[in-house]
Order: C-alpha cells, then sequence, then structure tokens
C-alpha cells in the first residue's frame, strides 16, 4: 500500500513537471520568440485548453505584459506588477521590464486563443461568446472544437460549434469530408458563412466536382437567409421609425380635425418634448445617479407636460382669435416655431445635445445572425401602440372625448346644449401638443 502511494506521488510529481516545463517554453516563446514563434506558442495555449492561460493573453492583447532581461513575464497594471501566469503581485517590482509588443496578426491569433479557452468555461454567455468569435479558417483548433462539441449541452452553442467545425472541415484532404462539411454550411445564416463557400466555387482552389456543386446550392440556401434577414430588418426600421411618426400625426390629427388648425409649429412641440427628456436625465445624473435607469419613466410625463403647456398657451393666447381663418392661423404658427426654435437655442445652445439609453433599453433580441431587434426600437413600438390604446380610450370613454367629438361633428349645436367649446378647444390642443411631447421622447432614445 505504501509502495503505491509512493508510485502515485511520483507520478503527480512527473506530471507537474512536465506541465511546468511545457508552461515555461510557451512563456519564452512568448517573450523572446519572433512572430512566427509566438503564432506557435499561441495555437498551443489554445489547444492545451487550460483557462489559467486567459488573464495573461488579455494582457497580452491590452499591451500590459512586460519581459525582464532574463525572459520572464509579468503582468504590469495600475501600478503593480504580478506574476504573468500566477497572478500573484511580485515584491518588490523588477527593475528594468521591457514591453512585448504583437502585431495586429497576433491580436488575431490572440482572441482565438481566448475563445478556444473560454469553451470550458462555465457560464453560457462566456461560452457562446466564445463559439462567435472562433476563427473557422484555423485548422489548428479543429481538436478545441471536436472536444468543445463533445462536452457542450446547450443547443445554440453546438450549432455555432458544428459550424465552427464544418468551415475547419473545408480543408480536409478527403473530398466526402469537404463535401459534409458543405452540406452542413448550408443551414448557416450567418455571413461569414458565405465568403467560405464561395472560395469553394473556385476550381482552383476546391477540385472535387460534387463538392462545388453541392457549394454552389449551400451558397443559395445561406443568401436566401440572408435576404430574408435583410427584408425583416427593413420592416422593423420601418415600424420602429412609422411609431414615432405615428405619436406626431396622432397629435396632429387631433388639432387638425378639432378646429382645423394647421399647426406648423408642430414639430417643435416634439423638439420641446426631446428636450424635457434630456432635462430630467441630467437631473437625474446630478441628483439621483442610483436611480439613472429609471430616468425615462420620470421624463415621460414630463415632456408631456412641457408640450402640452406650451401648445396651452398657444391657443389660449394667439390661435383662439384666428379661427376660420386658415392662412392667419399658418402664418401666425410658423411664427411661434421660430420663437420657440430660437428659445431653444439660447438655453442649450445650437449644438447637439446626448440622450442616453437606460441599461434596460440597451442591446437587442438575436433573431438571425443578420437581424438584432434592438430593445430600445422594441419599447418606442410598444410605447406607441400603448399611447394609441390610451388616446382611443380617451376619444371614447371618457366626458372630454363626448365633447371632442361633439364640437367636431357639429360646433354651434354642442354649444346649444352647454358644451365648453372654448374650453374644449383648449383642453384638445393641450392633448395633442403633450402627444407630440411623448412623440420627442421617444425619438430621443
Amino acid at each position: 500500500m505504501r509502495f503505491l502511494l509512493v508510485l502515485c506521488s511520483l507520478c503527480l510529481s512527473l506530471l507537474a513537471g512536465a506541465a511546468h516545463g511545457r508552461d515555461g517554453a510557451l512563456l519564452a516563446a512568448l517573450a523572446g520568440g519572433d512572430s512566427g514563434t509566438k503564432l506557435e506558442a499561441l495555437n498551443a495555449i489554445a489547444a492545451s485548453g487550460d483557462s489559467r492561460w486567459i488573464p495573461l493573453l488579455e494582457a497580452l492583447r491590452a499591451g500590459e505584459v512586460r519581459a525582464d532581461e532574463t525572459g520572464r513575464l509579468y503582468i504590469a497594471r495600475e501600478g503593480a506588477v504580478f506574476d504573468a501566469l500566477q497572478g500573484v503581485a511580485v515584491e518588490p517590482p523588477p527593475d528594468e521590464l521591457s514591453s512585448v509588443t504583437v502585431n495586429n496578426r497576433l491580436r488575431r491569433a490572440i482572441g482565438t486563443a481566448i475563445a478556444a479557452l473560454q469553451l470550458r468555461a462555465s457560464d453560457r454567455e462566456t461560452r457562446l461568446k466564445a463559439a462567435q468569435s472562433l476563427d473557422r479558417k484555423d485548422t489548428s483548433l479543429l481538436p478545441v472544437v471536436e472536444r468543445a462539441l463533445a462536452q457542450e449541452k446547450d443547443a445554440q452553442i453546438r450549432e455555432l460549434l458544428e459550424l465552427v467545425h464544418a468551415g475547419m472541415q473545408l480543408e480536409n484532404e478527403d473530398p466526402a469530408v469537404r463535401l459534409a462539411a458543405v452540406k452542413a454550411l448550408g443551414q448557416s445564416d450567418d455571413p461569414g458563412t458565405r465568403a467560405l463557400l464561395l472560395v469553394r466555387l473556385d476550381p482552383g482552389v476546391e477540385s472535387d466536382e460534387a463538392v462545388r456543386a453541392q457549394a454552389k446550392a449551400s451558397l443559395r440556401e445561406v443568401e436566401a437567409r440572408l435576404a430574408r434577414g435583410e427584408y425583416l430588418g427593413h420592416i422593423f426600421s420601418g415600424v420602429s421609425l412609422g411609431s414615432i411618426l405615428l405619436l406626431a400625426a396622432l397629435g396632429l390629427a387631433i388639432t387638425y380635425g378639432l378646429m382645423g388648425v394647421i399647426n406648423m409649429a408642430h414639430g417643435e412641440l416634439i423638439m420641446i418634448g426631446a428636450y424635457a427628456t434630456y432635462v430630467v436625465q441630467n437631473l437625474f445624473q446630478s441628483l439621483l445617479p442610483g436611480l439613472f435607469d429609471w430616468y425615462l419613466l420620470a421624463a415621460l410625463p414630463v415632456a408631456f407636460a412641457a408640450s402640452a403647456l406650451v401648445g396651452m398657451a398657444m391657443e389660449r393666447s394667439v390661435i383662439r382669435f384666428l379661427y376660420g381663418r386658415p392662412l392667419e392661423t399658418l402664418l401666425a404658427t410658423w411664427g411661434i416655431s421660430l420663437v420657440l426654435i430660437q428659445l431653444v437655442r439660447t438655453i442649450f445652445g445650437a449644438q447637439n445635445v446626448t440622450v442616453s439609453h437606460p441599461v434596460w433599453m440597451s442591446g437587442g433580441i438575436q433573431v438571425m445572425s443578420n437581424l438584432v431587434l434592438p430593445y430600445n426600437r422594441v419599447v418606442i413600438i410598444g410605447f406607441a401602440a400603448a399611447v394609441l390604446l390610451a388616446v382611443w380610450l380617451i376619444l371614447t370613454r371618457t366626458r372630454l372625448g363626448l365633447f371632442v367629438r361633439g364640437v367636431t361633428q357639429n360646433r354651434a349645436m354642442a354649444g346649444c346644449v352647454g358644451v365648453p367649446t372654448a374650453r374644449v378647444d383648449t383642453y384638445a390642443f393641450a392633448l395633442g401638443s403633450g402627444i407630440a411631447g411623448l412623440a420627442g421622447c421617444a425619438l430621443s432614445q
């Protein structure tokens, strides 16, 4: 029994010594080798599957790796020096350290090596990003990808790894393997797959006629999926931008439908809503930084109220005296628009201002590889639908809506039965202006 324990200890010591020697050789290659030697070392690190190398590779890509006169590597960060592989602080730090430089080719290899090592991470998102960033032309990573495929249980990541594996198999000497790889790539909707298949159409690159024919068929399938993704993306962009125009048109329709007023300052009311959002954002940044991600919820009523108050002031001071005179109303509202523009320039300046997205509106929904639905656009579409529903409820289910519809149909008769037409005009104009302010708030996002 004692003999077995001694034998196991000896084997473990030999394995540890071999691993230490291999690590030392790779570190020496990264420290003093030429570009070719460093590239071979990076490929060996990627194939090792050892996640201990990730911090060193990230530091190497960031330009934080230093070497002493003996070739030992360190990571210099925030005024401290750390051991390259162990990550422990070195005290006292070495006196003379030189930077380890990498070119663009090595940076790409570093990124690929990091992705290969991250394929074994426990976090799903880390593995997903790693699979997405793998270079399909780097056949040296084929064993790494095969090991990852054997262990991966997530369906989406497996699909990505299978496509990467197929891309690497395009360089296989066996035509049957290349044919299977080309068929597998035909199931992809990744724009990068198109370039791989285009190369296979060249007889100088692909000698097998069956593989070239399958590559042509797979290319048609991929291009059809890419075209479908672009088409859906255009539709989504049109709907998201049109939803903002819907809000603007909705407010204008209320004022024009009720009073017959062509409001040339309606665009400036949208502007006021956008700047009100900007002001609320700045207030949250300075007074409530911990709640900044929720500033948009406070900006919505502020934008509505700011534009509604300006619209109410316009109606009470100018427009109410010009009913039935469309040309004079048009000229008056155009003049008001110039005043509002100059007022905003005086307060905020002529330069554009920046309105930031809340964190919960960042990112998007990945529908296809070339189709991402941004969260901010999805929220804007939902917001426009909610405003449309709210306006419909106001006009059909409230006393104000009843008065507005009555005045629109027959102003004289509505006045005869006791409807305060002047007050209804003011409220309706304020409602239309407030909706324009909401459009400005949405436009700022």
